[in-house]
């Protein structure tokens, strides 16, 4: 099922992800590989069509990004995207300069020829369009022809019908190209004839068997088994179900209860997994020996390497319990599509390829083979998959969460007494920011309990407790991030029920902080 279909050849722009998710979402598997792929590797692939992504370079310069000019000879439609449209003018015997009138934002795009309506397919004229380019096309290559222009870019789509060659100055990949998505399809679909079999549906029952195989698995026996590491986000819960499916009982999922959880958290991965998922999830309540640890600690490194080697050791207790004769032979783990492309950079293969592994640190006896069955998956696609496996809605959209629990979102030392009042405070905000329809419109949200003190009045009796600061931020990846502009009114609301029903708590303040300068969390 997972025959390339559209092959993009990445030049380095920002945007180059989205052209295989948009192409993935009408059905269409695509993958990305560098620029400088081999040949060879890329003829493997047997690719229905090539896309050439955008760039910050400029064609003109010394050391420009080319790809291997054989590429044009494969027999099979390729597309240009901006950088990638420049290239093909350059290569082919077109003059590429610096615009004197740059063009970065929305623009028109006025369709010239309408008999090539195979790739204006449904796209209606003066449609907008996403320009980012500093260079432009001053003259076409022989045999190619002008099919629409925008206000201050005459050459704005260009093909050689013949060859089989089309490029767009704008990027059709971007929600901000109105019509950039049809014009994609238009290119995969009605040109390069591309199959649009790529569903989660047909993924499951592909990657089950696939599974099956590289285990040795047959129904009925006990063989090879599978450790993974379950932390109850989209990721791990996912993997821990799609695995089940395949191998069932062979699978020993594991969930530590490190005492750092969100109020309700186990309760409701365990649920989770008996009544939706109907997966038998072996649960560790090491909360004990995890507080024990952190008595007395204050230091946010030291905490956050005291969780990470505590959990390694109880991790391990129990997997050797499982293996006492040599069972296990692989550990499963949640990586991404996005962790595997960026393995490999356009400026050249990364001295050191990223391991992305879940669970680090591991001791010599548990370092299994590998496998990854979301390695091909965006996360939107991993969220698909979990509705399509019966994950609830509720903990599909959950926010990031991070390894070491409310352990960093507590300044200085851990106590159950203060992991009570902040997971009460937590709870509230998040409440409130689903029943005021705020939840999904922010990336992450959550409480930091200060253990600062400060005086306050409550009826006629005077205070002094502790102070909870709320966070929330907007983000697409949690590179960068800025603070999330909420109403005032929601926030008085949050404000007042915190104070009003969490005892040992007098102040509620905001965080206006970005990211940079500061980070998301605050330790």
């Amino acid at each position: 099922m997972n025959e390339v279909q559209i092959l993009v050849l990445d030049f380095g722009s920002q945007y180059t992800q989205l052209i295989a998710r948009r192409l993935r979402e009408f059905g269409v598997y695509t993958e990305i590989v560098p620029y400088f792929e081999k040949i060879e590797k890329i003829k493997a692939k047997n690719p229905k069509g090539i896309i050439l992504s955008g760039g910050p370079a400029s064609v003109y310069e010394e050391g420009a990004y080319k790809p291997d000019s054989a590429v044009f000879e494969l027999d099979v439609p390729v597309l240009g995207i901006c950088y990638g449209m420049q290239y093909i003018a350059h290569h082919f015997g077109g003059k590429v300069i610096r615009a004197k009138e740059q063009e970065f934002g929305k623009a028109r795009l006025e369709i010239l020829a309408q008999e090539t309506r195979t790739l204006f397919e449904g796209v209606k004229d003066n449609s907008i369009v996403w320009m980012s380019h500093a260079d432009k096309v001053e003259e076409i290559p022989q045999g190619f022809s002008e099919l629409a222009k925008s206000g201050n870019t005459h050459y704005c789509v260009i093909a050689d019908f013949k060859r089989q060659i089309y490029a767009l100055q704008f990027h059709p990949e971007v929600v901000h190209s109105e019509c950039g998505a049809q014009i994609l399809k238009n290119f995969a679909v009605g040109i390069c004839k591309a199959s649009t079999e790529w569903n989660m549906k047909n993924f499951i029952a592909y990657e089950i068997e696939k599974i099956r195989k590289i285990t040795g698995f047959t129904q009925g026996e006990n063989g090879i088994k599978i450790l993974c590491a379950v932390s109850g986000g989209v990721d791990s819960s996912v993997v821990a179900t799609l695995l089940y499916r395949a191998i069932g009982d062979n699978l020993i999922p594991i969930f530590v209860d490190t005492g750092l959880l969100r109020k309700g958290e186990r309760e409701a991965v365990e649920k989770m997994f008996r009544d939706n998922l109907k997966v038998p999830l072996i649960t560790i309540d090491a909360s004990e020996e995890f507080l024990g640890l952190l008595k007395g600690v204050k230091d946010p490194e030291t905490k956050r390497k005291i969780i990470g080697e505590t959990f390694i050791k109880v991790f391990e207790r129990e997997a050797k319990k499982h293996n006492k004769n040599g069972e296990i032979k692989f550990l499963a783990q949640g990586t991404l599509y996005p962790d595997v492309i960026e393995s490999v950079s356009v400026k050249g293969p990364s001295k050191t390829i990223k391991s992305h592994h879940n669970v680090g640190g591991l001791p010599e006896w548990m370092k299994f083979e590998l496998i990854e069955p979301l390695r091909e998956l965006f996360k939107d696609e991993v969220r698909d998959l979990g509705r399509e496996l019966g994950m609830p809605e509720s903990m599909l959209m959950r926010h990031p969460f991070p390894g070491p629990g409310l352990a960093i979102r507590i300044m200085g030392e851990v106590t159950k007494q203060d992991l009570d009042l902040l997971r009460e405070a937590d709870a509230i905000f998040i409440e409130e920011l689903h029943k005021w329809g705020l939840y999904d419109k922010v990336w992450q949200a959550f409480c930091v309990l200060l253990n600062v003190k400060s005086v306050g009045v409550m009826g006629d009796n005077r205070t002094y407790d502790n102070t909870v600061c709320v966070r929330a931020v907007e983000a697409l990846d949690g590179m960068t991030a800025s603070f999330s502009h909420l109403p005032h009114e929601f926030l008085e609301a949050v404000s007042n029920r915190i104070i009003n029903e969490v005892e040992g708590i007098n102040r509620v303040v905001y965080d206006i902080t970005s990211k940079p300068p500061g980070t998301i969390e605050w330790e």
